[in-house]
């Protein structure tokens, strides 16, 4: 693919365009599966809409063309049993993948589990419509909204469980010798890294107080761990709970994110090469979305920023030590070469870009088994090197642990979201 010509520039006389990053693959990288050849939907804006109704239009007709349907109509008329596909077999249920994996005799290393993951096997960019999108209000756009509900209610049938070892993080010098889990060369050569820390954040259900204290202890954190750190933003929070029994209402504006009850079960990451760079650029400039420190950098100053290396990183601390749905995290070498399939959250002023993966047998898969409220796991979701020398990411999903019973506590995290600068 040429490189395309990403430049800002107006939409009309005397009106700024959304900024439009530079589409940078990592180097040997394919084309992602996505929409534009992969350019980012902001090169779209019309009259400042940052591409909105560009993406609303190819999603509509994307269920026009009818993929998914088709592809939802193959997999539920597929006979009884394992899912033919080019990636191997999957399973339509968790318990039809668990049964494969019993009778197949898959066994893991010390520490290590095999489970079911699920994984999408639809080979086209997708495309969801966020909650707080005008058009599920509009009357006027009642049609466009059925169709496009209908569509998302059938986003969860495109994807297949595969079977997959599991490999104890903690024990990665056993696999990569020399390496410890708990270094930057970690998360540089991996994706995935682990830090120790104690907070003296009380309540994590109060969204004032991991703002005050959560948020900048999670800074020094970053900045101790990375050498040559220079800054670092925690920029939102969620907070996962099955169980809480309190008010899990999210309100934007107060920075509260709520009380989250539902755990991705789907191998995913949420930025990719356009969103890593927007998404930065918005919080530096526009301070759009940002629950942490206020940010006052012009245009120019936040290009200049974003001229050094600059990587986002998420991470997860539990408050007590977590059983069931623990995250795991993919490594990057086992992906690198893979090409990512887009995923555009549609907003009224932005389109957001997550990634989700095929399956492939040889990913390299890692958790961390009952994971200590002093472990806090990071994984990398974006990183500014394209040269292939690190890692520009992992990916990640949850996991049902066999190793505790089924009903035991569900896993009780912060997640807090960031970007480390250099």
């Amino acid at each position: 693919m040429e490189q395309l010509d990403t430049s800002t520039e107006s939409t009309q006389s005397g009106t700024a365009s959304a900024f439009v990053p530079s589409f940078e693959l990592t180097k040997g990288q394919p084309t992602p599966i996505a929409a534009n050849g992969g350019l980012s939907y902001m090169s779209f804006d019309r009259n400042g809409d940052a591409g909105t109704t560009a993406a609303l239009e190819a999603a509509l007709k994307q269920i026009a063309e009818g993929h998914s349907r088709a592809l939802v109509e193959e997999i539920e008329n597929a006979p009884p049993g394992p899912v033919p596909t080019q990636w191997g077999p999957g399973f339509r249920t968790y318990g039809e993948c668990i049964e494969h994996i019993r009778t197949s005799g898959m066994t893991a290393p010390e520490g290590g589990v095999v489970l079911p993951l699920r994984y999408t096997v639809y080979e086209y960019p997708s495309y969801s419509v966020v909650p707080s999108n005008a058009l599920w209000r509009d009357p006027a756009r009642a049609d466009e909204a059925r169709l496009l509900r209908e569509a998302d209610s059938e986003g969860g049938k495109r994807s297949l469980y595969f079977p997959h070892v599991l490999r104890d993080a903690r024990r990665i010098d056993e696999y990569y010798p020399g390496l410890t889990v708990r270094s930057p060369e970690a998360m540089d050569r991996l994706g995935v890294s682990l830090a120790h820390m104690e907070s003296r954040c009380t309540n994590f259900y109060d969204a004032a107080e991991v703002e005050r204290v959560f948020y900048p202890e999670i800074e020094k954190l970053l900045l101790d761990f990375f050498p040559g750190a220079t800054d670092a933003l925690v920029y939102n929070h969620d907070v996962f709970d099955k169980d809480y029994q309190g008010d899990r209402t999210e309100d934007q504006d107060a920075k509260n994110p709520g009380v989250n009850a539902r755990y991705v079960n789907l191998v995913h990451n949420d930025l990719n090469d356009n969103s890593g760079r927007v998404r930065c650029r918005e919080l530096l400039t526009r301070n759009l979305r940002n629950f942490g420190r206020r940010q006052h950098y012009t245009e120019a100053e936040a290009d200049a920023k974003m001229s050094r290396r600059f990587m986002s990183i998420n991470l997860a601390k539990p408050m007590e030590t977590v059983q069931q749905f623990p995250f795991v995290l993919c490594a990057w070498p086992s992906f690198a070469d893979q090409p990512y399939i887009t995923n555009y959250r549609i907003y009224d002023d932005r389109v957001g870009e997550t990634t989700r993966f095929t399956h492939r047998p040889d990913h390299e898969w890692y958790w961390f088994p009952r994971q200590q409220p002093h472990e806090v796991s990071m994984l990398k979701c974006y990183d500014s090197v394209t040269d292939g020398s690190v890692s520009r990411w992992s990916f990640h999903t949850a996991c049902i642990d066999p190793t505790t019973p089924i009903d035991a506590p569900c896993r009780k995290n912060v997640v807090v979201r960031s970007y480390v600068f250099f």
